[in-house]
C-alpha cells in the first residue's frame, strides 16, 4: 500500500490518498477547500490512474470535511464516518462562514464505521480503531502490513490533538493514545492531520505529554 498526501487549507491539514498495485484508492480527510487544491487532488488521481473507491474521515472537525462533496461529486463513492462524529460533522455549517468559509458545502455520510470491522479496498485491509478524545467519532486506520497508520489528529510529531473543542476531553485523549496507538510496534509510521509523520517509538520515547 502507498501513501500519497497533500497539505491543504488554511490549516495545514494533511489530506491523505491510500492506493495499492491495483489502482484502488481511498481518499482520507479531503480538506481541499480552493478550487486549486481540488483540481490538484483531481489531477494527481488522474495521472496516477488511480480508481477512487472510498472517502473516508478520521474525524469532522471543519478543516478535514471540506473537500466531502467534491470527493463525493466527483467520484461517486461512499462516504464513512464514525457514528459519534455525526454531529460534529452537521455542525461545520453553522461556524463554517465566521471562520471565513462561506463556500463550504455540507455532504452527508451514507454510512458509518465500526472499529474492529475490516475495511477493504483492492488488495488491502485497513484496521479501523476508535480513538475519541479529540472528537467524539475520532477513528484511526491502521494497516498492519506496511507498519502505517492514519492517525488524525490524535498523535503528532512531540505533540498530541487539542481537546478544547466541542466533544473534546484530554484524559480520554490519552487514554486512546495509550491504548491504540501506543499498542503498535515501534517501527509504525504515524501520518497525522497536520504535520510531518513520525513513529510510534519516537512519540513512545520523546513525546512530551506522553510522560
Amino acid at each position: 500500500m502507498t501513501v500519497s498526501g497533500f497539505t491543504f487549507n488554511a490549516f495545514s491539514e494533511n489530506t491523505y490518498l491510500l492506493h495499492d498495485a491495483t489502482g484502488q484508492c481511498v481518499i482520507i480527510d479531503p480538506g481541499c477547500y480552493e478550487r486549486a487544491e481540488q483540481e490538484a487532488l483531481r489531477s494527481f488521481i488522474e495521472e496516477q490512474g488511480l480508481q477512487v473507491v472510498l472517502l473516508l474521515n478520521t474525524h469532522c472537525h471543519i478543516d478535514h470535511v471540506f473537500g466531502n462533496q467534491f470527493v463525493v461529486d466527483t467520484y461517486k463513492v461512499p462516504f464513512l464516518i464514525h457514528e459519534a462524529d455525526l454531529a460534529t460533522l452537521r455542525s461545520v455549517p453553522a461556524y463554517a462562514p465566521s471562520y471565513g468559509f462561506a463556500r463550504y458545502t455540507p455532504a452527508e455520510p451514507t454510512g458509518f464505521l465500526t472499529p474492529g470491522e475490516p475495511l477493504r479496498f483492492g488488495e488491502t485491509e485497513l484496521e479501523v480503531r476508535f480513538a475519541p478524545g479529540h472528537a467524539p467519532g475520532h477513528v484511526v486506520f491502521y494497516h498492519a502490513p506496511s507498519s502505517t497508520v492514519i492517525g488524525g489528529d490524535v498523535l503528532f510529531q512531540s505533540s498530541i490533538g487539542r481537546t478544547d473543542l466541542p466533544g473534546g476531553d484530554h484524559a480520554t485523549l490519552i487514554a486512546s493514545i495509550k491504548s491504540q496507538l501506543l499498542t503498535l510496534p515501534d517501527e509504525t509510521v504515524v501520518y497525522p492531520g497536520h504535520g510531518p509523520a513520525t513513529t510510534i517509538g519516537q512519540e513512545r520515547r520523546t513525546n512530551p505529554f506522553l510522560k
